[in-house]
Formats: structure tokens, sequence, C-alpha cells
């Protein structure tokens, strides 16, 4: 039976490496999310654990997980409190598990252009180096030596094919050097979760500020082409309303207790899937590390020892990678104008405009020009 063909679960050095092929993206905006708001990063981190493995035992496949990247860059540029974020989280689980049902999916498709989604994710890749100057101004030594080591990973993935354990090397920098700087910070045990409940106003101000943006950019590459990808990587068959269905699960039973809003990501299974990763097995070991992370984040205060400027390095390259998809779009119009909107205003205005203006512009092209008289 190959590789494609078993629904075995593997723990070899291969499904170790790939693993760890989309830790690039979620350690920087988890830590990033909780320097800016009053999230608990030890109970994000847990419940990320808790559900990597679900999703393996589940799936057999190395699905991954993501934090919801619009609602992570939102916060990140906005300061929006733990309210908010659970109000959002269990908004969007119930959103999820209704789409997990019927033909939702064709549908809504037809409905949004594709310059729109691209756009919204050429939004979050500017939002997200605007969070990260921040950072660098903070703090401008790590943030050299950031991109120096994450420069001297691609080199080494490029030309000897090794995993990309950048993200991992550069925060280890981070703490060291957070460490030298401010000393070691007092450890505690990681207490129960408890709930986080939204107040009423909570909702509506969720609704528009994270959710609107965020269920496009879920939809379209978190779901649709996550499914596409499994059948092209692994020729395995799964279907977008059963991701729409774990995504919709996780959300609900996690985000009240101190979870944070996620998402499975074709970006993520294809990291994951160059650097080894062929079965569920990867996505166990990504939970198990990242519950041991949860446990021996014991304190608040650890978070202070991370070097901010190691951090602004790797935002940077997430952004960078964010904004390489946006320009894969079938109009550059229409996506800059909702990347630029999302900047100067907000996500939400960016994509009712950019919406808009991309069936009027489709209307247009479609009208037949007049010649004139002829004279």
């Amino acid at each position: 039976m190959t590789d494609k063909q078993s629904n075995s679960l593997r723990f070899t050095i291969s499904e170790f490496a790939g693993s760890l092929g989309d830790f690039g993206t979620i350690i920087p905006l988890i830590l990033a999310v909780a320097l800016v708001s009053d999230v608990n990063p030890r109970y994000i981190l847990l419940f990320f654990g808790v559900w990597f493995i679900l999703t393996g035992l589940y799936y057999r496949l190395p699905i991954p997980l993501e934090p919801m990247k619009a609602i992570a860059v939102i916060v990140i540029a906005g300061g929006i409190g733990s309210g908010e974020i659970a109000a959002a989280g269990l908004i969007l689980g119930v959103i999820f598990l209704v789409l997990g049902y019927g033909r939702c999916f064709s549908v809504i498709e037809k409905w949004v252009p594709q310059s729109v989604v691209r756009g919204i994710q050429l939004g979050l890749a500017l939002l997200l180096f605007k969070a990260s100057i921040d950072f660098v101004i903070t703090d401008s030594i790590f943030f050299v030596i950031g991109i120096a080591i994450i420069m001297v990973f691609i080199l080494f993935v490029r030309y000897r094919g090794i995993p990309d354990l950048s993200s991992i090397c550069v925060i280890a920098v981070g703490v060291i050097g957070g460490i030298i700087l401010h000393g070691i910070p007092p450890l505690s045990l990681i207490p129960p979760p408890a709930l986080v409940i939204p107040v009423p106003t909570d909702f509506p101000a969720a609704l528009s500020t994270l959710v609107l943006p965020q269920v496009v950019l879920t939809i379209a590459n978190a779901i649709l082409a996550t499914s596409l990808l499994t059948k092209d990587l692994f020729e395995k068959d799964v279907p977008p309303k059963m991701l729409s269905t774990t995504i919709g699960l996780m959300n609900i039973v996690s985000v009240p207790f101190g979870g944070f809003p996620m998402c499975h990501g074709a970006g993520g299974l294809a990291g994951q899937y160059r650097y080894g990763a062929r079965t569920g097995g990867a996505s166990i070991i990504a939970g198990l590390i990242f519950i041991i992370l949860a446990l021996f984040f014991s304190s608040p205060q650890v978070l202070s020892i991370v070097a901010v400027g190691v951090l602004g390095a790797l935002l940077v390259f997430v952004g960078i990678e964010m904004a390489r998809h946006s320009i894969r779009t079938d109009s550059l119009f229409i996506t800059g104008l909702i990347g630029l909107l999302a900047l100067a205003v907000s996500m939400t205005v960016a994509f009712i405009v950019g919406l808009i203006a991309a069936y009027l512009l489709a209307g247009v092209k479609r009208k037949p020009v007049s010649k004139g008289p002829v004279i």
C-alpha cells in the first residue's frame, strides 16, 4: 500500500520534521496576539495541542490547524480583548457547523469573486507589516538577528533539503536574549481553564470587526483550498463540509475556555507535506509539542522574556507569504483596492467596497461598447 493510500499512523523522523512545517505561522501569531491582548497563550497552546491530536486521529492525514489569520491580524493591529475574540469564535463555530450540512460551498464560490478573497489576503499582509513595525522599532537588533536566521534557513531548505526550523530557532534566540536582558521570570503551574463569557455588546462588535472578513478567508483558503490540495497530495477526498464541521466544533468547544479561533489551512498542509508529513502521526506529534509548551508556559510573565524583535522578523515573513498568494488574482485593481482600504480604514469596509466594485467592474466588462453613429 502506498503512502497516498495508507490510513496508518506513523511516527518517524520524517513525520516529526513535517509536524513542524507550519510552526512558522502558528507560533508567531499566537505570541503576537498574546503580547497585545488579554488572552492567555497557555490555553491557546493547550487547545491547539488537543485538536491537533484529534484531527490526526480523525482524518489520518496531516490536516493542519492555524489561528484564524484575519482575527489574529486584526487583534494584533487593534488590541481587541478576549470578550470580542470569544464572541467571534462562537459565532464562527455556529456558522461553520451550519455550513457543514447541505451544498453551501458551490453557491458561496460563485458569489464571492476570487479577486475579493485575494484582496483580503493582501490587506492582512499589509496589516501584518504595519504591526511588525512596532516590534522592529522596539528591538531592532534582535529583528536583524531573526531576519538573518530565517534567510539562512531559506538557503538550507533550498540547497540542503532540511526542514525549515527557522521559527523555532528564532524564538529560541529571542528567549535566550530575553533571559539575558530581563532574567528568568517566576514559574507557576497552569491553572484549569476558566470560562470566557462574552457580554452582549461583544457580539455585534465581533460580527462587524472580526467575523465578516474571517468567514470569506476561511471558506476560500481553509476549507475549499485545503480539500482540493488533499486530493492532489494524497489522492484522498476530504469534503469541504467535513472540514467546515471540524472547524465549527473546535471553535464552539475551545473558545469559551480561553482558546483562540482556529481553522485548517492549505498553506499549512503544503508546508507539512513538503517537510515529510504523510500521515496523521505528524498532527499527533505537533499536538504533543503544543501541549508540552502549554504546560511549561507557567506564568504570563514568561512572555516578557521573548525579545520582540525576533517576533517582528517572523511576522514579516508571514506577511510576505500571504502577499505572495494575494497577487495570484484575476483583478489586480480589485485586490489592490481592498488591500489599501483594509490598511487605511478597516477590513470590513474593504470587503464590502471591494465586493461592490468587483460586481460593478464585471458588469462594465460584459456591457457591449457602443460604436456610435457612422458618419
